[in-house]
């Protein structure tokens, strides 16, 4: 069996990353990556079991370094307000700094992959929104929803702005996203969530 290289691994990580934002996941398979990368299907087995084995590490790799980035210096004793800025502008630098990161996690969300992993990063995550949400709850700051409910209100907004100022074309009018606009924006999502 030939050595791992981990240069190459990470080559077939964003090359991967790259075809199944630009194809979607269905139309994804080794035989194309290894094609794209310049190497045989068989290089890809020394690094990856099989394909399936390849989306989960992607998924769970690229959706860990959003997540962790989205909630780098949150804690659950912060006022609901100030966290949520936080939150709003780690995921906007994220987003600027990893746009294709970004696309990738937006084509497999809905996916039988992302599916996969979802419970272990919840079990990663989730204690620390669950303990910032229960708290925003109990300061009477945040109304009381189901996650998902709260999830799209709170952070829809944002990425949908973001979807807009990336849009290219012939529109005649170019939105552009400052942090004077996603502050103007947070002050409505943060009016809407209160109970």
């Amino acid at each position: 069996m030939r050595p791992r290289d981990e240069n190459k691994a990470t080559q077939l990580k964003q090359t991967a990353i790259s075809m199944i934002v630009r194809d979607g996941i269905e139309e994804f398979g080794v035989n194309k990556l290894a094609k794209a990368v310049g190497v045989s299907p068989g290089t890809i087995y020394i690094y990856f079991k099989d394909k399936e084995a390849l989306l989960l590490t992607l998924c769970e790799e690229v959706s860990a370094t959003m997540l962790e980035s989205s909630l780098k210096d949150l804690h659950p004793g912060m006022p609901f307000e100030a966290g949520m800025r936080l939150q709003w502008k780690n995921r906007y630098h994220f987003s600027q700094k990893h746009p294709e990161l970004v696309a990738f996690i937006e084509k497999v969300r809905y996916t039988y992959v992302y599916e996969s992993i979802e419970e272990k990063l919840t079990a990663t995550y989730g204690k620390l929104l669950g303990a910032f949400i229960k708290k925003a709850i109990a300061d009477k700051a945040l109304a009381e929803m189901p996650f998902e409910v709260y999830w799209s209100l709170a952070f829809a907004p944002l990425y949908q702005l973001i979807s807009f100022s990336r849009q290219q074309g012939d529109r005649k009018r170019k939105f552009v996203l400052t942090d004077t606009v996603l502050e103007k924006a947070l002050a409505r999502v943060l009016k809407g969530l209160k109970p």
